[in-house]
């Protein structure tokens, strides 16, 4: 057994190479990449549909948190789903299939029933947040039909995908 262990140590010490060593006063420092900025490619911005998939999760989530009481990971939730819609409206402010623009849409009808979402949690009201949720998912359905994806219903969740998250508040 001290025989492989010996060996084993060797082997792993070999392998690493010697220690570097430490930079000499002729040694120049590290410079940033020379490639010249024009030739990196620029980062394509996520599609509509990542976005809107992304929005899909936060809004289950908002729901789970919300019905929970835990109204800290609510509100948490409601920032991250409200900036998933700023990323749509960045992103994506018209769409080839759309006859209006998203960015309209989003303004005209999301906004509102998320600022009732916001004043629910803000109150710890589990009726009136139920209330305010409905309203986001119609206005997430009415948004979908202005711009020609009706086709795409959105529900209250009805079972939680996230067994891998707790819901429930965590006692102080």
């Amino acid at each position: 057994m001290r025989r492989l262990v010996g060996l084993v140590g060797l082997v792993a010490a070999w392998s690493c190479g010697p220690a570097p060593s430490p930079p000499s006063a002729s040694t120049p420092p590290a410079t940033p990449s020379s490639t010249p900025v024009a030739a990196i490619s620029p980062v394509e911005p996520p599609g509509l549909g990542e976005l809107m998939t992304f929005n899909q999760m936060r809004h289950a989530k908002l729901w789970f948190a919300g019905e929970a009481g835990n109204w800290k990971l609510a509100d948490y939730e409601l920032d991250e789903l409200g900036e998933g819609f700023d990323d749509v409206e960045k992103y994506h402010p018209t769409h080839k299939d759309s006859p209006v623009p998203i960015r309209d849409s989003v303004e005209k009808i999301m906004r509102e029933p998320l600022a009732e979402v916001r004043r629910a949690v803000a109150a710890k009201d589990r009726a009136r947040f139920e209330k305010a949720f409905d309203a986001v998912t119609d206005g997430c359905n009415r948004c979908h039909q202005a711009t020609n994806f009706g086709f795409n219903v959105v529900q209250r969740p009805t079972s939680n995908p996230f067994s891998n998250q707790a819901f429930a508040p965590k006692p102080d």
